[in-house]
């Protein structure tokens, strides 16, 4: 029998099927568009990603009836986190979803954080707000667009919108919830961080919080029709996905560590326990029950730097900018790279909305394969960044995302953080990891830990020379400095106030 497994991304929709021994026997995937209609906002139409989900699930279920392949007897999905996904009384879109990347609530959030705000929230649960969480979002839309909210019964992510249309239950993942609303120790909504953020009104709009024993329910008529497959089946919602995509690399017990080179840089780390000490940083997911919780860093700039400098560089993309970089020595000559690109600025492994990117030590003696190098060395750098906050000893990296098909870097990050790094075979790690969610809350396996040991294979895997490695540890301490010392420039210089010499012509 085939189990199929959706994992709704920002920017790719991916279904994926597979057999009886967790092989990928078919993969469809289909691009999404992101909506920038204002600077700063990032929103995605509602049923186009619904679309984009049934346009792809047909096409792997095509592809395996071709071959003759089993039925498929569970369809399990994960998601992107964070944002908000409003639908009224009948379950139908409000408006665009509001995406995690989107930056309008941007200085909503720098006053909370002014006002101490974020670092209590943080101490209660240990999570801190950015500006693409709901509660920064429904705060936005409640001075910006309220008659958004007044005509909204529901504030839903989008794993809650999935699970929506095709089970008809409006809930949400302790995953989901965690940030920044979960009460670690109750598996509920805190009704203190809820006023900290001053949202008793919106409250009505948030949805019940599921953990393992109600993350499944049957899929409908409606639904299965569209999709292809048979009425009743058994639906699973699985953590959202930077955490289905720890489990489908196989990260599940205490002290395990992985990062997702994707459209963010995500280092997680499991733990027994919420980390609310230290500085605040990253968010705390639940992982499983009370047991384990996943520290996790999610950037906001990821590969999208890499497209970003390959097109400024005029490379065709990623794979040629890194070619292109280890044409260059290690260290770049001299060249650094901040690499906060987001237009909403940073949130992991610190916040901080007016955030941007910098180039240090540039000058006429660097070349395209120097500009190139420092990049990634920048991205590699807040890795580093991330495992350190992580206050974790991790003694190994597993790898995954867009970015781990590079060998040349996944040797780089093991030498700059110190770390082994190993990768997957399987190419569709968020995919994976609801795989393995729905054969433990369907009962075909034990548990987690056991279904990683049996369904995850890992690849190749590298080693850090203890020479660049550190090299790398030096350049740290230089990127940690740098770093400071944007920020108390204020990241970028103020643009003048236009001057009457540059005024068109035809208004002098």
């Amino acid at each position: 029998m085939s189990v199929l497994s959706i994992d709704v991304g920002t920017s790719l929709i991916k279904s994926v099927v597979y057999d009886a021994e967790g092989h990928e026997v078919a993969v469809a995937r289909h691009a999404t568009t992101v909506d920038r209609p204002h600077p700063g906002w990032a929103e995605q139409d509602m049923d186009a990603v619904w679309d984009a989900v049934v346009h792809t699930v047909r096409e792997a279920l095509d592809a395996v009836r071709d071959r003759g392949a089993s039925p498929v007897w569970l369809v399990t999905f994960t998601a992107q986190g964070d944002g908000c996904w409003l639908v009224d009384e009948a379950g139908r879109p409000t408006g665009p979803a509001v995406l995690w990347s989107d930056g309008r609530a941007a200085d909503t959030v720098t006053a909370w954080q002014r006002a101490g705000v974020l670092a209590d929230a943080f101490r209660r649960n240990g999570s801190l707000t950015f500006a693409g969480l709901p509660n920064a979002i429904l705060t936005w839309l409640a001075e910006h667009d309220p008659a958004r909210l007044a005509r909204s019964t529901t504030a839903l992510t989008a794993a809650g919108w999935l699970f929506l249309r095709l089970t008809g239950e409006r809930v949400i993942d302790e995953s989901d919830a965690s940030a920044p609303f979960l009460d670690h120790a109750t598996g509920t909504y805190d009704q203190e961080v809820i006023d900290l953020f001053g949202l008793r009104a919106a409250e009505r709009l948030l949805p019940d919080v599921v953990g393992d024993e109600r993350r499944i329910a049957e899929i409908t008529s409606a639904a299965a029709a569209e999709l292809g497959v048979a009425a009743g089946l058994p639906v699973v919602m699985a953590p959202y996905d930077i955490a289905a995509t720890a489990r489908g690399i196989g990260v599940v017990n205490p002290g395990q560590a992985c990062a997702v080179l994707g459209t963010t840089l995500c280092a997680e780390v499991v733990r027994t326990a919420v980390d609310t000490a230290g500085e605040p940083s990253g968010i705390n997911i639940a992982y499983r029950g009370r047991e384990r919780v996943l520290r996790a860093f999610p950037t906001l700039s990821g590969t999208e730097v890499l497209n970003w400098t390959a097109g400024v560089l005029g490379l065709a993309g990623a794979e040629e900018l890194c070619a292109e970089a280890f044409r260059s020595a290690p260290g770049a000559h001299g060249l650094a790279f901040l690499p906060y690109l987001s237009p909403a600025g940073e949130r992991a492994p610190f916040l901080d909305p007016r955030a941007r990117g910098t180039f240090w030590g540039l000058s006429l003696e660097h070349s395209r394969a120097d500009i190139a190098r420092g990049v990634l060395e920048g991205l590699s750098l807040t890795l580093r960044d991330a495992l350190t906050a992580s206050r974790t000893d991790v003694s190994e990296l597993r790898l995954c995302g867009g970015g781990a098909r590079s060998d040349a870097w996944c040797g780089l990050i093991a030498d700059v953080t110190g770390v082994p790094t190993t990768r997957s075979t399987d190419t569709e790690l968020g995919a994976k990891g609801a795989f393995l969610t729905g054969l433990v809350l369907t009962g075909a396996e034990s548990s987690m830990h056991r279904a990683a040991d049996t369904y995850v294979h890992l690849g190749p895997a590298w080693e850090p020379d203890a020479e660049r490695a550190a090299l790398y540890t030096e350049r740290y301490a230089a990127f940690l400095s740098w770093r400071a010392l944007a920020r108390e420039a204020g990241w970028q210089p103020h643009a003048p106030e236009a001057s009457p010499l540059h005024t068109p012509k035809e208004e002098i």
